[in-house]
């Protein structure tokens, strides 16, 4: 079986997974909020084909609970698998992507909002190390944007988790000593 492969989108990836998830305007936004250095959009790939996508969200939270328990946290947002290529490893290797990099830029933490009605999306997070937050639920809202253009923003009632990332440690160099030991020359 391929793996996934995920990757921050680029401009040519806009139209095949626009093609295959839709919402091509929240597409576009976030890719310009990437080039805006304000987050980063991942696309998975499953083989050649448009497998799912996650947001990495660095501004600052937009529900006010979040921008004051978790201030300058960023968060992971709008993950989404197409139905047809679920339980294939696609959310996880996503969620993977993201967490590396953000470890490999120096950030110690992630957390999430996850509708209160989507368990499915829950015990995935939970299995990949996220936790309850400890301040109860948020209301989110998510963004729709309807046949006509209008967006229509939704409250959600959402789980907020976090996860505690390990830093990443380069591998040593070929040839080189571990520290503190000798070589002996």
């Amino acid at each position: 079986m391929t793996e996934p492969h995920v990757r921050p989108a680029r401009l040519a990836d806009l139209l095949p997974f626009t093609a295959a998830i839709g919402d091509g305007d929240f597409l576009v936004d976030r890719l310009m909020r990437q080039r805006n250095g304000l987050g980063v959009l991942f696309f998975a790939w499953l083989g050649t084909r448009p497998a799912g996508d996650v947001y990495l969200w660095l501004e600052e939270a937009e529900e006010r609970p979040i921008r004051r328990h978790l201030p300058g946290v960023a968060l992971l947002t709008h993950l989404q698998v197409r139905p047809d290529l679920r339980n294939l490893g696609v959310g996880a290797a996503l969620v993977a992507a993201v967490e590396q990099y953000l470890a490999e830029c120096g950030r110690e933490r992630v957390a999430l909002g996850v509708r209160t009605d989507n368990p499915a999306a829950a015990r995935l997070y939970r299995r990949l190390g996220y936790r309850d937050w400890g301040h109860g639920e948020v209301i989110c809202y998510a963004r729709a944007t309807l046949p006509d253009g209008r967006v229509l923003e939704e409250p959600e009632d959402c789980y907020v988790l976090v996860k505690d990332l390990t830093p990443v440690t380069p591998a040593p160099r070929s040839g080189s000593s571990p520290i503190g030991v000798s070589r002996g020359w």
